[in-house]
């Protein structure tokens, strides 16, 4: 394997890839590399045809929480660059799915794909439109862009956890099922708060695919109520 700026070599110790510190290349970004190499998920991901190894987060999600189970209609939130759909398609082929992300997604068979944002009207509309109807099931893998500072970092992380819960609360058929990636220690009290309000049962859970040294955690909000008017 090559690079830009001197070549990246690798050599492997006790079963795992080493790889060199080239010119240009940060400590950080050779540690990143090596974990790359030595996934047995990214190495799963790739032999199975999945865009991402986060894939394999959905199907153990699933796996355990049901939440694909008679599902007909799911939209994905910051689907880039799309494992999730992928997954939905797999197990459920009739499904309408929508991806959306502010990203551009490379087409997906049987998936109705989005790049816009959801905090803006025109995307929330073209969710809707796209749906034709209430979704069984939103789920979210969106995360900020970090910045290093820890208490930034979390507000930009709950503002995208806040704004797919709206979208959520919109769209979802009663008895319907929220999904989303939060950091360490999950939801916040007042997000919390708001999901037990909603759903009947609220949980958090790390499938194993989530790496070990990563702060990501997912909230499971299943069975949706809607506000009763009075």
């Amino acid at each position: 394997m090559s690079g830009r700026g001197g070549g990246i070599s690798g050599r492997s110790q006790g079963g795992k890839t080493r790889v060199k510190t080239g010119r240009g290349r940060s400590t950080s970004s050779v540690r990143w590399l090596e974990r790359q190499l030595n996934d047995p998920y990214v190495k799963a991901a790739k032999a199975a045809g999945y865009r991402s190894r986060a894939a394999f987060k959905l199907k153990e999600l699933d796996e355990r929480f049901d939440l694909l189970k008679d599902a007909t209609r799911v939209v994905d939130l910051g689907c880039a660059p799309g494992g999730w759909c992928q997954i939905v398609k797999e197990r459920r082929p009739k499904a309408r799915v929508v991806g959306v992300d502010i990203l551009e997604v490379e087409p997906l068979p049987g998936v109705d794909l989005i790049m816009g944002d959801i905090r803006d009207e025109a995307t929330a509309e073209h969710i809707r439109t796209l749906l034709d109807g209430r979704a069984d099931l939103v789920i979210s893998d969106m995360a900020a862009n970090t910045v290093g500072h820890k208490q930034t970092d979390h507000l930009r992380t709950m503002g995208l956890i806040e704004a797919g819960l709206e979208m959520a609360l919109e769209i979802l058929e009663p008895g319907g099922t929220f999904v989303a990636k939060v950091l360490a220690g999950g939801a916040d009290s007042q997000l919390l708060m708001r999901l037990k309000q909603r759903f009947k049962t609220v949980k958090h859970a790390k499938p194993p695919a989530s790496r070990k040294d990563s702060s990501e955690w997912y909230v499971i909000a299943q069975d949706f109520r809607p506000e009763t008017a009075g």
